[in-house]
């Protein structure tokens, strides 16, 4: 036991006084004996007796009855249980990442612990509230409250790592108390090395009433004709799904289809046509659990032109002018000597065909031209020599030629999967009339094959900067070296690597995937682009590249939607944004990773406990309690003790 005021305590002495009194009262007479009272001489005796014995009980009553009051006002108490972290600071980390979104007992999980905090959070208590985008230090409940009220879900997902690093660069060496609230959907046993032996550590997990969900992963273009788009929309079903799935297409706010979606194995594909002409809209489906993944934004310009450049010689440049028509590509061909430099940077792919010898000069037209979002195709010669080929590679890529093996190699294998045939192919297909070559470089490269021959090495590899493709033939595909300008592969193939990717297909960018956009636009020296919609605009990371202009999104926007990309008020494109979908799968919860903290289940019961455990128990109200009761005491024996 311990005392607040153990200097009162002196005041024991004062026990002194009613011994005094007690000895001064109990002081010995002398005795006299007269004749004749023999019977009062016994009366005298048992009186005496009694007497004694009522003062003794008076006097220990009275010292107990000063002593207690004495202690009671030093204030005795017993030391908490958990005393040493009495002085921590609290520290609130708040998951709201999409999969929050979710829906438990009480409505939507970070909604409703967002109101139990407003409620339950001591009003004097003073906390550092932490979320996956928000932080806020040294504050309380109050001056929060409208914060915590408009709370946004983020795309950012919870990180405890990254918070725990960000609370320890601000609270370095500061005793900490670390309540977490998270529906622990995606986190890591390694997000919890950062977590200190010496900060106790609560944690809540609000849990979801179904885990079921259903999610658009994605948009592409499958297939088109003269007049339309054919449109794949992926869906993504967790759970187990029996309802079908209401789906619409709204380009702007008009609505252009709408179907039903029955879930097979927890995944579907759904095909629309749409017009082929500019669309700027989303495709949207309704279901009972998160919000953020039924919409998928996305924006299809109208096709512009592709500009091609083929250099090599003309009688071998015939078949890519039956490829690369007037209706859907501006082509030039050129033999080197009569290339225009000048024109380079105004194309959109580049096609180097069988050309013996590249010089340096084009080498370094071409790196720039490829760094700024163009296509470079590189078809080498049988005359090339391996050094001229690999001085020339080495400014782009990994790839990196061998000697020419005279050799007959089939082309046996398809990257479906690839973007140059993602919209060729319905289904994928190994009974196919396969191209061969009768002699090919050898290759010692890191590229993506495209077409591969039956050793598994490349026909045709690829590599990009995330803006431009390089793409690489292994041959001459020259008809006296190979059949492979016979073949149904060619069309799609050179077709779709004529395509800029920045002019036609669907804009549609992933939120914090820093993805990177190339327009064709002029700006003066101090002129900036801007990406805006109708709730929200921001300015992109953007380099001048003569001509052109490269935009990077970074993290931003904040919110998915359509945009448009302004010049002033001049639009130039427009293009969207979606979130990524990594939240959509709400079994990822991981409920055992906390189990070597200590769990509560709601934020009144982690304020509870903390005041309890380190709470001293004062005992100051039991010694005035008994103080009454040996002043009761006393009284009892002054009446009822003769």
């Amino acid at each position: 036991m311990q005392f607040k005021h153990p200097e009162i305590l002196y005041f024991l002495f004062l026990l002194v006084i009613p011994i005094l009194v007690h000895l001064f009262q109990l002081r010995r007479f002398k005795t006299e004996y007269f004749t004749n009272v023999r019977f009062l001489k016994e009366l005298s005796i048992q009186t005496r007796k009694s007497s004694k014995i009522k003062k003794w009980l008076l006097l220990a009553t009275r010292l107990l009855l000063l002593a207690c009051l004495i202690i009671a006002f030093a204030q005795p108490f017993f030391k908490a249980k958990d005393s040493q972290h009495s002085g921590n600071e609290m520290i609130i980390i708040l998951d709201n990442s999409f999969s929050m979104q979710a829906k438990g007992s009480r409505g939507e999980l970070l909604k409703r612990s967002v109101q139990e905090l407003l409620e339950d959070t001591p009003g004097d208590q003073r906390f550092s509230l932490v979320t996956n985008t928000e932080t806020f230090w040294d504050t309380d409940i109050k001056s929060i409250q409208k914060d915590l009220q408009n709370l946004q879900y983020s795309s950012t997902p919870f990180q405890l790592d990254f918070l725990l690093t960000k609370i320890e660069t601000k609270k370095h060496n500061v005793p900490k108390d670390i309540f977490i609230i998270t529906d622990a959907v995606n986190v890591q046993s390694k997000n919890l090395e950062k977590l200190s032996e010496n900060s106790p550590v609560y944690y809540w997990i609000p849990s979801a009433e179904h885990k079921n969900n259903v999610s658009i992963e994605g948009v592409s273009i499958s297939g088109q004709s003269e007049t339309f788009y054919e449109i794949k929309v992926d869906v993504k079903g967790y759970g187990e799904l029996e309802n079908d799935i209401p789906m619409s297409v709204y380009n702007g706010k008009n609505l252009v289809a709408k179907t039903v979606v029955k879930l097979e194995d927890n995944k579907k594909s759904v095909q629309f046509n749409l017009p082929k002409k500019d669309f700027h809209g989303y495709v949207a489906i309704e279901d009972n659990s998160l919000n953020y993944d039924n919409s998928y934004y996305f924006s299809i310009s109208k096709p512009e032109k592709s500009n091609v450049i083929v250099i090599g010689e003309n009688q071998k440049n015939n078949f890519l002018s039956r490829i690369y028509t007037s209706d859907e590509f501006n082509l030039t061909t050129t033999e080197l000597n009569g290339l225009d430099y000048n024109t380079i940077e105004k194309q959109d792919v580049i096609i180097l065909n069988e050309i013996k010898d590249i010089p340096q000069a084009l080498t370094t037209t071409l790196k720039a031209f490829y760094e700024k979002g163009g296509n470079v195709v590189l078809i080498p010669s049988a005359e090339s020599t391996t050094q001229n080929l690999n001085a020339f590679l080495g400014n782009f890529s990994g790839i990196q030629f061998g000697s020419l093996q005279n050799q007959e190699k089939q082309i046996t294998k398809i990257a479906f999967s690839h973007p140059l045939y993602q919209t060729v192919f319905e289904k994928r297909t190994d009974n196919f009339q396969y191209p061969k070559v009768n002699a090919a470089f050898s290759v010692n490269s890191n590229a993506s094959p495209v077409l591969s021959y039956a050793d598994q090495s490349f026909f045709l590899g690829s590599a990009t900067n995330k803006i431009g493709n390089l793409y690489v033939f292994s041959a001459p595909i020259n008809k006296t070296n190979s059949n492979f300008q016979n073949s149904p592969l060619i069309v799609p193939t050179f077709f779709n690597m004529g395509q800029n990717n920045q002019k036609t297909g669907i804009s549609a960018f992933i939120i914090g995937e820093n993805q990177n956009l190339v327009l064709d636009a002029l700006l003066s020296k101090d002129e900036v682009v801007t990406i805006a919609n109708d709730d929200s605009d921001f300015i992109p990371m953007q380099q001048i590249l003569n001509n052109k202009i490269k935009l990077t999104f970074g993290d931003y926007p904040e919110q998915s939607g359509n945009f448009s990309v302004m010049k002033g008020k001049e639009v130039l494109k427009k293009i969207s944004f979606n979130h990524p979908r990594t939240e959509s799968n709400l079994s990822l919860t991981n409920d055992n990773i906390f189990d070597n903290f200590t769990s509560v289940t709601s934020v009144e019961s982690v304020f509870n406990d903390i005041h309890s455990a380190r709470t001293g128990n004062e005992v100051w109200n039991y010694f005035i309690l008994a103080t009454l009761l040996f002043l009761v005491l006393e009284l009892l024996i002054q009446k009822f003790v003769k």
